[in-house]
């Protein structure tokens, strides 16, 4: 295999995604950072405190005590008023993403879920409310400033400057959830998200060929789910030391149940159990995280709802061709398939299945094509868009386009009785009917 088909796996890459799948771990991160800043500030505030009582500069220490027991009030109002405000915030937040996903396709409740924006914007908020909450532990009844041990300067101050933080992402975030509701943006964060994989994948051409005799299969044996992605470095690792290849069985996105095999050895004995643990991650659902086709699948599943005669809405079809057609066109001359991951020392140790080219033409024109009979804007724009492929497309390649292009001709024949209609179906246009 040429080196075009290798690239280093990322040890690292499979939990970093795995978290930001979450909604959990920054808000979590933010409430310990929260405590480290409180811890912080109250030390310096201590500090501000016994310099002023060492140079007796009790005047200026008073003034400072009567300036914090006016912010008193101030932190004393955010802190009552920041959970009510995140509260009414995110239940608008929670009924948008409830009708951009009725309206488009379920999935897009992942790209809120993994949205940085909206995570970085709750852990904000929480965090303005906790800090607030310690800043009022800090401030004391005594006012008296020979006796003061401590005065809540920087404390007040920061929860000011937490505060306007608040406010200022409460604006992006309401303009990034706008944006959810609205198709064109959702459409191209999914097209972005497919090159981001795509950018990051290895690809590589051919069959698992000089693999030798299968010697043994690994089974599953955790929960039935999707196989979300697997840990390729330790794959690599635990074939290395045990000198064997390994075969990953399912695709990414394939259904798994305990029971069936998942790796299948070749040349040795099966690698102990413990170096193959938490090298498979099943989930509920499909991700994008090393799923090449899973763009697809949502573009493909947002046209089909489009097309459906309870929306009847092509124009939106037609945004998802637009970006399904831009996707393979960017993977036309790629090598797809099967993917050889290697060792340091240039060794295949593991053996992976990918999608080839036929089949992410099927995912993304085949179940479009059966409902665009009725629909000259999607019809035509399908056509150009088979029309651009098969001019891109290097000659092996051409046949699933070619044939896709017979049987939308077919079904449209099939279904537009009348001769004039039909030729204003098949017209290719990029912009449907523009």
């Amino acid at each position: 295999m040429s080196d075009r088909g290798y690239r280093r796996p990322r040890p690292l890459s499979p939990l970093r995604e795995h978290l930001r799948d979450t909604f959990w771990f920054a808000p979590t991160m933010g409430f310990v950072c929260v405590f480290v800043l409180w811890l912080a500030a109250s030390a310096v505030d201590e500090e501000i405190v016994a310099v002023l009582q060492r140079e007796e500069a009790y005047d200026e220490l008073g003034s400072l005590i009567s300036f914090v027991q006016d912010a008193k009030t101030i932190v004393t109002t955010i802190s009552s008023a920041m959970m009510t405000f995140i509260g009414v915030v995110f239940s608008i937040s929670l009924v948008a993403v409830q009708m951009a996903s009725g309206q488009l396709t379920p999935r897009v409740v992942r790209i809120f879920v993994r949205s940085r924006i909206s995570k970085l914007t709750l852990t904000v908020f929480l965090a303005t409310f906790l800090f607030s909450l310690l800043v009022l532990t800090s401030y004391e009844s005594e006012a008296d400033p020979r006796l003061v041990v401590s005065v809540p300067l920087l404390q007040s101050m920061l929860t000011l400057v937490l505060v306007g933080l608040s406010l200022l992402l409460f604006v992006v975030y309401v303009s990034a959830t706008l944006r959810l509701m609205q198709v064109g943006p959702v459409v191209d964060r999914i097209a972005r998200d497919s090159f981001r994989v795509l950018g990051r994948m290895p690809r590589g051409p051919g069959g698992p060929e000089g693999l030798g005799p299968e010697t043994g299969r690994v089974v599953h044996e955790g929960r039935a789910g999707v196989l979300r992605d697997v840990n390729t470095a330790r794959l690599v690792r635990a074939a290395r030391r045990q000198d064997v290849v390994l075969r990953l069985i399912p695709r990414i996105g394939d259904f798994m149940v305990p029971g069936t095999a998942v790796l299948a050895v070749h040349g040795g004995a099966v690698p102990p159990r413990s170096r193959l643990r938490y090298s498979v991650s099943v989930g509920v659902e499909r991700t994008l995280h090393q799923d090449l086709a899973f763009g697809l699948r949502q573009l493909s599943d947002i046209a089909l709802r489009a097309l459906s005669t309870s929306v009847n809405d092509p124009t939106t079809a037609v945004q998802c061709l637009d970006r399904s057609i831009q996707f393979l066109a960017a993977v036309v001359h790629l090598p797809l398939g099967t993917v050889h991951h290697r060792d340091r020392s240039g060794r295949v140790r593991l053996v992976q299945e990918g999608p080839g080219w036929e089949s992410l033409v099927d995912l993304a024109f085949e179940e479009i094509r059966w409902c665009v009979a009725g629909s000259p804007q999607v019809s035509r724009r399908l056509l150009a868009g088979l029309d651009d492929l098969l001019l891109l497309a290097p000659e092996e390649r051409k046949q699933p386009l070619v044939r896709h292009r017979a049987l939308l001709v077919q079904a449209v024949e099939r279904a537009v009785p009348v001769a004039a209609d039909r030729e204003f179906a098949l017209l290719p246009d990029r912009q449907g009917i523009g």
